[in-house]
């Protein structure tokens, strides 16, 4: 299904982008970047998560 693989592809933006920014905040000091890094990449873990809730429902 198209729509599961793009929601599965925002998911790992999310926390490839997250992560990045959780790194380059921790690196440079800038709490607040690396927060906003953290949410991010929760963001994705948690979407990822329902992709494969949905998956493991689904009849095969």
């Amino acid at each position: 299904m198209v729509v599961a693989a793009d929601e599965k592809a925002q998911a790992k933006g999310e926390q490839v982008e997250g992560k990045a920014k959780k790194v380059v905040g921790g690196a440079v000091g800038n709490e607040s970047l690396k927060a906003k890094g953290q949410a991010e990449e929760s963001k994705g873990d948690l979407r990822e998560a329902k992709e494969k809730a949905k998956d493991a429902v689904r009849p095969k």
